[in-house]
């Protein structure tokens, strides 16, 4: 199996993470990030039609009309429109938006299926305890990778991880998408996947560390990252393939999940090679850091 000198390219990898990095406290700082109703608090409306409308019609009469951050999508066929929208919420909210799309429907009569209001105090608990699921994710991969491995190897783990997360979410700030609880569980389904490949790498390199008595650790690096170099492309393409279809045929619902989670998975893909395996050469990982303790014998007593 021919050896893949991924190593030489280390230190232009560490640039370009750097720059994400940078680029993504920048955005958060200066732009800061887009929260969704499920965060922000707002009305939430759902109109059946009698026969499709396009939503982009839909979001045009309601922004002339005056209504703030509105947002419209098919909710489950192309006849059920989801509004979401920042409008304080009051008792007769749901029949004037009814009654204005209904003046401008025509002959295409309206239902008012639902409407309801999410208050900002539940949009603030839900933001506090993802923000505490994440750490919690992170501490545990943490403490479950010193626990296998060793603990150079968890402090690349979280560090790689805390990569991903960063730069997906400076990206979202960047362009100010909309966060809302599905970028939230795409983001855990992200540190989930980009685990699983980064213990993928580290476990061959273990394994080679023990196993190889000659060659330098960036030897090591190069053939373990070979090693491991088919897997890991076939199971990142695979995932995104069905990511690009949820992506454009998925709906407006789900649309910016599978956003998240494709670009969770090619810069995950990324980290594990030039991110994850380049912090242990940082480290200073070792033969000497993964041989077993040596069992001492007891003395025997005459």
């Amino acid at each position: 199996m021919k050896t893949l000198n991924f190593m030489r390219f280390r230190h232009v990898a560490t640039v370009l993470s750097l720059s994400l990095l940078l680029i993504a406290v920048v955005s958060l700082t200066m732009r800061g990030i887009n929260f969704g109703l499920d965060f922000t608090g707002g009305t939430l409306l759902e109109v059946q039609y009698e026969t499709p409308v396009p939503t982009e019609n839909v979001k045009a009469v309601l922004d002339t009309a005056g209504y703030r951050d509105v947002t419209v999508q098919n909710f489950g066929s192309e006849t059920d429109v989801l509004v979401r929208m920042s409008e304080a919420f009051h008792d007769g909210l749901g029949n004037e938006v009814l009654t204005l799309l209904q003046d401008n429907a025509g002959d295409n009569s309206l239902t008012l299926m639902r409407s309801e209001f999410v208050g900002a105090s539940v949009g603030e608990e839900l933001r506090d305890q993802g923000g505490i699921a994440l750490l919690a994710a992170l501490f545990v991969v943490m403490a479950y990778v010193a626990f296998r491995f060793q603990w150079k190897f968890s402090l690349g783990a979280v560090l790689a991880l805390f990569h991903d997360v960063l730069i997906i979410i400076g990206l979202f700030a960047l362009f100010q998408w909309e966060f809302d609880l599905n970028v939230l569980a795409a983001l855990l389904a992200v540190i989930g996947y980009s685990l699983n490949d980064t213990i993928v790498v580290y476990d061959r390199i273990r394994e080679n560390f023990r196993i190889e008595r000659s060659g330098t650790p960036i030897e090591i690096m190069n053939g373990s990252l070979s090693q491991t170099l088919d897997r890991t492309l076939m199971t990142s393409a695979t995932t995104v393939l069905v990511l690009i279809a949820l992506f454009f045929l998925g709906g407006d619902i789900i649309h910016n999940f599978a956003l998240a989670l494709i670009i969770g998975i090619v810069v995950g893909t990324y980290s594990s090679i030039y991110v994850a395996a380049n912090l242990l050469l940082l480290l200073g990982i070792s033969r000497e850091d993964l041989l077993p303790p040596e069992v001492e014998e007891e003395e025997s007593v005459p």
